[in-house]
C-alpha cells in the first residue's frame, strides 16, 4: 500500500499525468458509448469530466498540476474546430444556396438561446455577474469566457455554463427532435451546433455527416454574431 502511495504521489506530480488521466478515461467512456450504441446518457465528453472530477476530488489533486499535463490535450481543440470546415467544404454550393436563411436562423436561434437566459436569470433575481456571464452560454467556452469579461461577467462562471450548455444540448437534442418530429439532419444539426455549440457539433458529427457538418457551421455563425452583437447590446442595456 505504502508502495502505491508513493507511485500515486510521483504520477500526479507530473505533466503526464493530466495527459494519461485525459487519454485513457475519454478512450474507456467511448468504447462504453459505442457498445450503448450511442445513447446520449453514455455521452463520453460527460463522463469523462465526472470521472476525472471525481478522482481530482478525492486524491486532493490541484486543478492546475492536473492541467499542466492536459494542456497538451487542450491545445488541439483549436485544430479540432477547425477540422470542422472540411465537411462544410464538401458541400460549399448547397450552403451557398442557403446562405441567407441559415445567417437568419442563427441570428433567431442565438437571440433565442442569449435572451432566453437572460431573461430567466433576471427574473429570478441572480445577482447582476451571473446574468452577464450567462448570455454567451451558447458560444463555445473561450469565446463565452472572453465576452462575459467585456460585459463584467465571471469569465469563468461563463465557460461552466457553457459546458453545461453543450452537455444537456448533447443529452437532450435526439429525444427532442424525435418529439418535435425533425427528420432532416442540416436542421438537426444547425440547430444542435447554434445551442450548444463544440459538444452539441461534437454529438452531431458523430450521428450523422450533414448533421456534423451543419453543426460546425452553426458554431462558426455563433461565435461571429455573438462576439460583436452580446457586447454590443451590453453597452446599450444598462
Amino acid at each position: 500500500m505504502a508502495d502505491f502511495v508513493q507511485l500515486w504521489v510521483y504520477l500526479s506530480s507530473t505533466p503526464l499525468f493530466g495527459l494519461t488521466a485525459t487519454i485513457t478515461t475519454y478512450v474507456l467512456a467511448q468504447a462504453v458509448y459505442e457498445r450503448l450504441r450511442h445513447t446520449p446518457v453514455a455521452n463520453p465528453v460527460l463522463w469523462s469530466v465526472v470521472i476525472i472530477g471525481s478522482v481530482l476530488w478525492l486524491t486532493r489533486t490541484p486543478y492546475p498540476t492536473y492541467f499542466a499535463g492536459a494542456q497538451f490535450v487542450h491545445v488541439m481543440l483549436g485544430p479540432a474546430v477547425v477540422a470542422l470546415a472540411w465537411p462544410l467544404y464538401q458541400r460549399a454550393a448547397e450552403v451557398r444556396r442557403r446562405g441567407r436563411a441559415l445567417v437568419v436562423a442563427a441570428l433567431v436561434g442565438g437571440t433565442a438561446a442569449a435572451g432566453s437566459a437572460v431573461g430567466l436569470a433576471w427574473l429570478l433575481g441572480l445577482p447582476p455577474e451571473v446574468v452577464k456571464s450567462l448570455a454567451p452560454k451558447s458560444v463555445t467556452a473561450p469565446v463565452a469566457m472572453g465576452i462575459a469579461e467585456q460585459l463584467g461577467g465571471v469569465p469563468a462562471l461563463a465557460a461552466v455554463f457553457a459546458v453545461l450548455t453543450g452537455l444537456v444540448g448533447a443529452l437532450s437534442a435526439r429525444y427532442l427532435f424525435t418529439a418535435l418530429r425533425v427528420p432532416e439532419w442540416p436542421v438537426r444539426g444547425f440547430a444542435l451546433g447554434t445551442a450548444s455549440h463544440g459538444i452539441g457539433a461534437a454529438r452531431a458529427l458523430q450521428v450523422h455527416a450533414d448533421a456534423g457538418a451543419y453543426a460546425g457551421l452553426a458554431l462558426s455563425l455563433q461565435v461571429l454574431l455573438a462576439s460583436i452583437l452580446i457586447p454590443l447590446v451590453g453597452r446599450l442595456v444598462p
